[in-house]
């Protein structure tokens, strides 16, 4: 079993920066890929950034276009998501994700919120 916990959303401002963490715990050794999703009432949920076990960053959601990045810690077992030049279009609740033996985990989000 693995769990992940999310931290570091809130309120900002359009053009501010965010940094979301998630912490995982557990069978840790057994995690492979990690990923950070979000998503908004009424749409589907989004890959916002994917890491390799190794900490190499391997996808981006078209909507990134170069302002977040990804970054894995895995002394730390933590994998952030710094956000920069945020926009409305942002606010979502963004979720950590992790494989682990052939399992999905899914922690229970958080919330960004970014005013205009």
């Amino acid at each position: 079993q693995v769990q992940l916990a999310e931290s570091g959303g809130g309120l900002v401002q359009a053009g501010e920066s965010l940094k979301l963490s998630c912490l995982a715990s557990g069978k840790t050794w057994t995690i492979g890929g990690m990923a950070w999703y979000r998503q908004t009432p009424g749409k589907e949920r989004e890959l916002v950034a994917r890491i390799t076990r190794g900490g190499v960053p391997r996808e981006f959601g078209d909507f990134v276009k170069g302002r977040f990045t990804i970054r894995r810690d895995n002394t730390k077992n933590t994998v952030d998501l710094q956000m920069n030049n945020l926009t409305p279009e942002d606010t979502a609740v963004y979720s950590c994700y992790a494989q682990a033996q052939g399992l999905d985990y899914w922690g229970k989000g958080t919330l960004v919120i970014v005013s205009s």
